[in-house]
């Protein structure tokens, strides 16, 4: 205590100064309009930079969870127009994205393994068959498809990756609508290849690729990629298009399951049993 009587006594005439100084400031601001003004303008600057710092932290520790909203929002929105329902309908908001009485159901997933460097890869996601998920399901991403499930147990799924040679997935030029088959020839991870598109499709480099409508896995027009470059077939009737995926298959997270709710029905027209 004596130290600060001590220090006061000391720096009597400074401190003196200070206060003096500081009283006139608030004097100055309390009576003049505008230096009123400025002061408030200037303290909330300092304190708005505080709070947006301290929001900045907040919200960097919160970006699972805000992820997560994002993945199943965009689920919801992916959901409504697979099935055709009006987006401007005010019920929507009622509607489980999961039970529409739609044609496609669809949940999400997590990627947990991803293989890419070999010429047979997959993909293995957290939902498997206590999720009801099976095989033969499309899985897609918000940018593209990934691939079709091929195997389930009980908590995972495989999904053979469209970077895999056993991969055949109907497809077609999105501007003129000519089907074909997207294949891959394993040479690289960034470019798959559409097969048998006839010659005469107006195809040109930059054009869109998308799903096909004979699919009863994927949904028709969902994207793929764009046209790199194209060749005429030995045969002279048809072009092979190597395609960019708009994915990047190296670099997978949140995907989409989409199952077909009428698939069964129209593999039991296509495959009838024989008596």
């Amino acid at each position: 205590m004596q130290q600060i009587i001590n220090f006061v006594i000391r720096n009597k005439t400074s401190l003196l100064f200070l206060l003096l100084f500081f009283v006139s400031i608030a004097l100055t601001i309390q009576s003049h309009s505008y230096h009123k003004s400025k002061f408030i303008n200037s303290a909330n600057f300092f304190t708005g930079g505080i709070y947006e710092s301290a929001s900045n932290v907040s919200n960097y520790f919160d970006l699972k969870t805000q992820n997560e909203i994002l993945v199943e929002e965009n689920n919801k929105l992916r959901s409504l127009i697979l099935n055709g329902i009006d987006s401007m309908d005010t019920s929507i908001s009622k509607i489980d994205s999961t039970s529409y009485n739609g044609r496609y159901k669809i949940q999400t997933a997590k990627v947990i393994n991803n293989n890419y460097t070999s010429s047979k890869n997959y993909l293995t996601i957290n939902k498997g068959e206590k999720h009801g998920v099976t095989e033969d399901l499309a899985v897609i991403t918000s940018k593209g498809i990934v691939g079709i499930i091929d195997n389930t147990s009980n908590g995972y799924a495989r999904v053979l990756s469209i970077l895999n040679t056993k991969s055949r997935i109907n497809a077609q030029l999105q501007s003129s609508n000519h089907i074909g088959s997207l294949v891959w020839n394993a040479k690289s991870s960034a470019m798959v290849q559409l097969t048998d598109i006839s010659k005469f499709a107006p195809v040109k480099q930059g054009d869109t690729i998308v799903t096909g409508g004979q699919s009863s896995i994927f949904p028709q027009g969902i994207p793929i990629g764009l046209v790199e470059d194209f060749i005429l077939d030995i045969s002279g009737d048809t072009y092979t298009i190597n395609v960019k995926p708009f994915n990047d298959m190296t670099n997978l997270s949140h995907t989409y399951i989409i199952e077909n709710l009428d698939a069964q029905e129209i593999k039991q027209l296509e495959n009838p049993v024989n008596e």
